[in-house]
């Protein structure tokens, strides 16, 4: 297989996966802000707000959900706190609201894991 087709199946597939993550969300109580929020810093893959509490959302599907879990790795989560910076200073409704980065993993045939303060980077934004 080329890589530009595994390229495309791998953009097919997080699509996919983003969109099982925001319905998860909605169904606990979750309003989605943003999905595939790009910055010039990198992207958040889901926005999503609950009450005062606004919910930075990176989604990874793996081959497991240990593979998913790991593969937010310290430079994938900097690149996430500044791209909610960025997004948080063009939000004004949203600056005295609370802020927490979860992940939700996906990988076949398994139920999403939503993890909820997967990271705390407070001092980044």
């Amino acid at each position: 297989m080329n890589r530009s087709r595994t390229r495309q199946r791998a953009e097919t597939r997080g699509r996919h996966a983003e969109t099982a993550a925001a319905l998860l969300l909605r169904v606990k109580g979750y309003r989605i802000l943003n999905q595939r929020y790009k910055t010039p810093v990198g992207e958040i893959d889901l926005v999503a707000c609950r009450g005062r509490l606004v919910v930075f959302t990176e989604v990874k599907w793996r081959s497991t959900l240990d593979m998913a879990l790991e593969s937010v790795h310290p430079k994938a989560q900097a690149r996430i706190g500044q791209a909610a910076a960025h997004w948080l200073s063009r939000q004004s409704k949203f600056a005295n609201f609370n802020t927490r980065f979860d992940v939700i993993a996906l990988a076949p045939w398994r139920w999403p894991v939503h993890l909820k303060q997967a990271f705390d980077l407070s001092d980044h934004i």
